[in-house]
């Protein structure tokens, strides 16, 4: 009984929590964004069918996709996520040590809109470098591309895609937050004020909440939104996150990024879109042709990537991106 209250509870709270992308204020700001798109692009149907197409919301795609969010929240309450989301743990541990090395001791500071606003920005671009490095490694390392590849594997895409993930992608993208993001609290709290404190909206960092706020939903989505090549040059728009999951070769492993586009600038796999381009979603092979889903149940989406993942081993860990993008990789059927 404890476990399927807490299951309740964890469901409640994707709805409610702001550190949720589906929390309900944020989709009633998607749904207003949605709104103001389709008055803009002339009314080409009803708002209702503009906003909840059939075709998506009823597709067998989206069936699994809400499957997998069931199944990750058992887990969730089960503690499962929780118990590897040690960031506060590593925080102490390297603060502990740098004071040990130092022979030196952390004192309390003011803290100052601009301290406040340092700290926000620090550590949302620390989450967004872990994010991307998480993300760019499942694709790149094969033995780690089939726990993302159900993911990709989504033929449309609504708000709850974001979610359809499996739970070793889940566990393994915690553990590097872990590391990274506690290591860098630790030598903010160490060099810059002596405690954490960050601008946040609720409990949600204040950047994290402007992100979820405006279009973080249409990341996964039927609705084209792009930003324009300049702005594309600093933010990942849903649009280029729509790229990223094309099945068209010159789209492979292209913007990883989440919020900022300066780590795939940096990092040479930054896509900038010219203009409204026509995309298929899903898996598809070397030549860009879409291959048959390989996840169409939750069985087959939780055990598949497992055996995925064994072949690769002993095929090799790793692979070279520019000769063969890990989305040509067919998962077993």
């Amino acid at each position: 009984m404890d476990l399927l209250q807490q299951f309740f509870t964890t469901l409640v709270m994707s709805f409610t929590d702001l550190g949720s992308r589906l929390a309900v204020f944020y989709l009633c700001i998607t749904v207003l964004i949605v709104a103001v798109l389709w008055i803009i692009r002339g009314r080409p149907k009803t708002f209702v069918s503009y906003l909840l197409p059939k075709e998506v919301y009823l597709h067998k795609s989206n069936i699994v996709d809400i499957k997998i969010f069931f199944f990750n929240s058992v887990l969730s309450a089960g503690g499962i996520f929780a118990a590897v989301t040690m960031t506060p743990l590593m925080t102490v541990g390297v603060l502990n040590a740098l004071i040990n090395a130092t022979g030196g001791s952390i004192a309390l500071v003011d803290m100052t809109w601009a301290r406040l606003a340092l700290a926000t920005l620090i550590m949302i671009l620390t989450l967004d470098f872990c994010k991307y490095w998480a993300h760019r490694l499942h694709h790149e390392a094969a033995i780690l591309w089939p726990f993302h590849a159900l993911h990709h594997s989504a033929e449309i895409m609504t708000p709850l895609t974001a979610n359809r993930n499996h739970p070793v992608f889940l566990i393994l993208r915690a553990l590097l937050y872990t590391v990274v993001v506690g290591t860098v609290q630790a030598l903010m709290l160490f060099l810059l004020m002596g405690k954490i404190e960050i601008l946040t909206i609720g409990t949600v960092n204040a950047g994290y909440f402007i992100f979820n706020a405006f279009g973080s939903n249409l990341r996964h989505s039927h609705v084209w939104l792009s930003y324009g090549p300049k702005l594309e040059h600093v933010f990942i728009s849903p649009a280029q996150h729509h790229v990223h999951h094309s099945i068209d070769r010159k789209h492979y492993n292209k913007n990883y990024g989440e919020v900022f586009a300066i780590w795939d600038l940096m990092f040479g796999t930054l896509y900038v879109l010219r203009e409204h381009e026509r995309l298929e979603f899903g898996l598809s092979d070397a030549h860009g042709e879409r291959i048959e889903q390989p996840y169409p149940n939750l069985r087959s989406a939780l055990l598949h990537p497992f055996a995925d993942s064994w072949r690769a081993l002993w095929k090799g860990t790793s692979r070279d991106p520019e000769a063969a993008p890990a989305s040509e990789q067919s998962p077993v059927a």
